[in-house]
């Protein structure tokens, strides 16, 4: 198996270059090298002809994965089968920090905030101050820690918590924080190149997640997100805060609703803030709750930003953890599930979203309060 460095890709012309994407759609979405082409990895494995059929024997053919592991198995496989290619070091996330290492980090956070005061002021500040309002998440002499994983979202979530403060209806303070549960150096250099860029001045503190859970077997990212709030909560308790701030999204919400009733058997939603169980005084608050995924790729293409799909080391197709310890593919799925309901019915995002908001309690058989099991027959005969 052969490795190419991106310096050494970038003397190859774009007319004799063919560049091939493992990756699987979830990854995908975050962003592609320009020209490549989409072949995932799973296609290989169970219909390689069809797959060397899309290769240009006549170009020098380069697989990358994420991080430059997966995709010297797909390079070695093909070797094998009597074709020339390589596989590029350091995959996708090389191609990331050498394209954020070209960027003017003035221009970017002065464009990023720009978009969010204008362009995109309705379809992100405003769904951002709704959500702070509505569920009273932001109160006079809050200390809040706005938690960076390094994406899309957090990343959002800071630059719309530091434009919202200037606003001043309320006296609060924010802490950056970003937890290195083990990342390699070179994905932790690329989150602090990019908060640095965006003008986010972030707190890093580290733990050892990573090694925690590299051993488990069943469930590890579900573990992981676990570990990962009892840090937050500790490291943020410790700084003086009393809030963490996370960035999930309205898509998350309405996804979580869905794969609790098809995957778990529950109605249930994901809450816009909730008092912690373990550390006393202290709160989780999501303020991206009614911001659409779609408009926060769209700021982030707009300005032309580069982030992190997940820094984690324990697999390469992981998604940003969720708490419910749901895998990327699940909920992928259900997002593709949404999306198909949705071509019959416009509304069908917004009745999921509005469904538990909406519960009528005479028409559900059973429901659990404050741990407490109730029945309907419990009041049946009471009329």
């Amino acid at each position: 198996m052969k490795e190419i460095t991106i310096d050494e890709l970038k003397k190859i012309s774009s007319e004799s270059l063919q560049l091939i994407d493992i990756r699987d759609e979830g990854s995908i979405n975050y962003g592609m090298m320009p020209e490549a082409v989409s072949i995932p990895m799973k296609e290989f494995e169970t219909n390689v002809d069809a797959c060397i059929q899309q290769l240009d024997s006549s170009k020098t053919i380069v697989i990358y994965c994420q991080r430059g592991e997966k995709s010297q198995d797909i390079a070695g496989f093909l070797e094998e089968k009597g074709i020339d290619c390589y596989s590029l070091a350091g995959g996708y996330n090389a191609f990331l920090r050498e394209l954020i290492s070209k960027d003017d980090g003035e221009e970017i956070q002065k464009r990023a905030e720009d978009s969010i005061r204008k362009k995109f002021h309705k379809q992100l500040f405003t769904p951002f101050a709704k959500a702070c309002r509505n569920y009273d998440l932001i109160q006079e002499g809050d200390h809040i820690a706005v938690c960076i994983s390094g994406g899309k979202d957090s990343m959002l979530m800071a630059k719309l918590f530091q434009e919202i403060q200037k606003h001043r209806k309320v006296q609060f303070d924010l802490t950056f924080l970003v937890m290195d549960p083990g990342y390699n150096k070179e994905n932790r250099a690329l989150i602090e190149s990019n908060a640095k860029r965006l003008g986010i001045p972030i707190t890093v503190f580290e733990s050892s997640i990573f090694d925690a859970v590299d051993t488990v077997e069943k469930n590890p990212c579900y573990l992981c997100a676990r570990m990962r709030r009892g840090y937050l909560y500790s490291k943020a308790k410790e700084l003086g805060c009393n809030k963490i701030a996370l960035g999930h999204h309205y898509d998350d919400v309405i996804e979580t609703i869905l794969m609790g009733m098809l995957h778990g058997g529950q109605i249930q939603t994901m809450m816009p803030k909730l008092h912690s169980i373990h550390f006393e005084g202290m709160e989780l608050i999501r303020p991206l709750y009614l911001i659409r995924e779609t408009d926060i790729c769209k700021w982030r293409d707009y300005n032309e930003l580069h982030f992190l799909q997940c820094a984690c080391h324990f697999t390469e197709t992981c998604s940003t953890c969720h708490e419910d310890g749901t895998t990327s593919s699940k909920r992928l799925e259900t997002k593709k599930l949404i999306a198909k309901l949705k071509e019959n019915n416009p509304f069908i995002e917004g009745n999921i979203f509005k469904s538990v908001e909406n519960v009528n309690l005479s028409t559900v058989i059973c429901y659990k309060k404050d741990g407490v099991r109730h029945h309907f027959l419990e009041d049946y005969d009471k009329v």
